[in-house]
């Protein structure tokens, strides 16, 4: 295993480098942290089967979740579990904010605020704050059977809870595996686990319709 934090303008050359022994090549020559690196820096939308797990300093609450997204804002959530939360969903289309509520007669609309409680749970602002960092730490591990490339970046602000994170993608399939998102003093208060995982699908404009 290895650990490197370097500067963003010269990540690509230091780390190609020192994945090279790492990271098995494909077809292309391309290290594991190259075709990663790459697949990420490409993504437009993406459609994800996840469980989401908060975590307070006293108890923990996991929520099954049907999340698409695009990189240029909009997204649709969907809680698909416990039964008890089943069927609430969450809309932006980039400037709005609606959350509906599956288990009020004619499915209540309600305008919300952003919050980054939300969407740092999305892997389109994970890119986006990896791409921004100055500083980033790649590192490799083991998910079950899966090798994994992980990556850390710095959340932006000043958030109480919210200060870094880190993925892992599978070196086969380049799929996210997990998300943690950390408080600032490195513990987990938000872990994403990642059941399925689409690159890039075609996702209509209406549903992120905004009633």
């Amino acid at each position: 295993m290895f650990r490197k934090t370097v500067g963003a303008a010269a990540i690509i050359a230091v780390l190609a480098a020192l994945l090279s022994g790492c990271g098995a090549a494909n077809d292309d020559g391309g290290t594991a942290y190259e075709r990663i690196q790459a697949k990420l820096i490409s993504l437009e939308s993406y459609e994800a089967g996840a469980s989401v797990t908060y975590i307070s300093n006293k108890t923990s609450h996991t929520y099954e979740t049907k999340q698409q997204c695009r990189m240029t804002g909009e997204y649709r959530i969907e809680v698909t579990g416990p039964e008890r939360v089943a069927g609430n969903v969450t809309v932006s289309d980039g400037k709005t904010v609606c959350q509906f509520n599956a288990r009020v007669a004619g499915k209540l609309s309600i305008a919300t605020t952003e919050a980054m409680e939300r969407t740092e749970l999305f892997l389109t602002s994970f890119v986006k704050n990896y791409v921004r960092s100055q500083e980033v730490t790649v590192s490799v591990a083991s998910v079950g059977d899966a090798s994994c490339t992980v990556l850390e970046a710095v959340i932006p602000g000043e958030h109480p809870y919210l200060r870094s994170e880190r993925l892992w993608v599978d070196n086969q399939t380049l799929k996210p595996v997990k998300l943690v998102i950390c408080d600032p003093s490195g513990a987990e208060r938000v872990v994403v686990t990642y059941h399925t995982f689409e690159y890039n699908i075609t996702l209509k404009d209406e549903i992120f319709t905004v009633d």
